[in-house]
């Protein structure tokens, strides 16, 4: 038999996935490392969605989507993010976010051209740029800083090679946002260096306390050259829905309808229609789930600082907290097999990430009051049993 594609060969499976199925089969896991909402999606939603299939929405859709959810999306945008698009050719309905990330490297980038990440940053960015044989940058984003670009470590990643920057805000994994001040340096470099900007703003709906959301695609020059990424997964509790939407120039949205033709036709249709209900109907949940996330980080963060060894920030958005595992003197790796052993928890090792992402392990909180009291309490014991075996090795 010929070999298969080297490229995806030479790809590396996605340890979060891996800590995940080394979970299946024990007993009474608790699990902080997938980042879905406990939440069912709202029955209005469904409903909605039963409604379209009842009343014959089962067929084919152009493939951009239906007119309805793009004319929704472009309302919500000019509502929230303060932006107008053209529903007709600026917006495209995509399969989940992540279509729309794939899609948006595989219409700009060219083998060879560097795409620039922050690291540590959600891990399927860097198989998707290296699937469509592009190269990933990486810029290190430290704890001390909010987990943020610099305009110093930016400017730095630039090669007569760069292509785009890909900027997360809120950010997977560090829960850290972009405020004003970095997305103006961040689009000035943009603008600078004749770069694209890819835009995930998929958790932009879970900001807590003080913090702005902030779209660079509203700055004079950058709406040209942003290509937005957002979805209804998170926010509404639709993870399994797969409707995910892009905004962007004219002349990069036609390429991904163009392209889409030959992924899959189009999204599937009754999903559509349960978009638009969530994006036009009552928002009461949204509204709620929201609460509920922000009750369960203070609890997750007080109980990680209440332990020693243990720390992190306060995160600022999304439901993940980013702890700082370093003085237990473990890998990432270490912690988090060892925690999944001893304690049946389960987390995502800090490096899974990036590089700089080792030392720490990302959780969840994007689960009940009762298993983040539980995993701690288990967490705290597993710490402290590392704790009494360094004492006893340095006797």
């Amino acid at each position: 038999m010929k070999e298969l594609s080297s490229k995806i060969a030479s790809i590396e499976p996605a340890k979060i996935r891996k800590m995940y199925d080394m979970a299946q089969g024990l007993d009474n896991v608790i699990s902080f490392v997938i980042g879905e909402p406990e939440f069912d999606t709202p029955q209005h939603i469904i409903d909605a969605a039963k409604k379209a299939m009842d009343h014959g929405h089962t067929h084919y859709t152009p493939n951009s989507g239906i007119l309805p959810l793009r004319e929704a999306v472009s309302a919500h945008f000019q509502d929230f993010d303060k932006i107008s698009y053209n529903p007709l050719d600026e917006i495209m309905i995509t399969v989940g976010g992540m279509q729309g990330l794939y899609l948006s490297l595989l219409v700009l980038t060219n083998p060879g051209d560097e795409v620039i990440v922050s690291d540590p940053c959600y891990t399927n960015y860097y198989g998707m740029i290296e699937m469509n044989h592009a190269v990933p940058v990486t810029v290190p984003v430290y704890e001390e800083e909010g987990f943020n670009f610099t305009e110093q470590g930016l400017r730095a990643a630039i090669t007569p090679k760069s292509k785009a920057i890909l900027l997360n805000t809120p950010s997977n994994p560090t829960g850290a946002v972009a405020d004003r001040e970095t997305i103006e340096m961040i689009a000035r470099i943009a603008a600078e260096h004749d770069l694209y900007v890819i835009f995930d703003e998929v958790y932009k709906h879970l900001i807590y306390d003080d913090e702005d959301f902030f779209n660079i695609a509203r700055i004079p020059g950058m709406k040209e050259r942003t290509i937005i990424i957002d979805s209804v997964s998170k926010s509404y509790a639709m993870t399994g829905w797969r409707v995910g939407f892009c905004l962007g120039p004219e002349p990069v949205i036609s390429q991904m309808q163009k392209i889409q033709e030959f992924m899959l036709s189009c999204v599937n249709t009754p999903a559509q229609y349960a978009a638009i209900e969530a994006l036009t109907g009552p928002q009461d949940a949204l509204t709620y789930m929201n609460e509920q996330y922000k009750q369960r980080r203070k609890i997750m963060v007080d109980r990680i600082n209440s332990i020693d060894t243990l720390s992190c920030l306060m995160p600022k958005g999304a439901f993940y907290v980013f702890m700082n595992i370093k003085e237990t003197g473990l890998t990432s790796d270490e912690f988090a097999i060892g925690l999944l052993k001893d304690q049946h928890v389960v987390v995502s090792p800090g490096d899974c990430f990036g590089a700089m992402g080792e030392g720490y392990v990302r959780l969840s909180y994007a689960t009940s009051v009762e298993n983040i009291n539980e995993g701690f309490d288990r967490i705290e014991k597993f710490v402290k049993k590392i704790s009494e075996r360094r004492a006893v090795n340095h006797r």
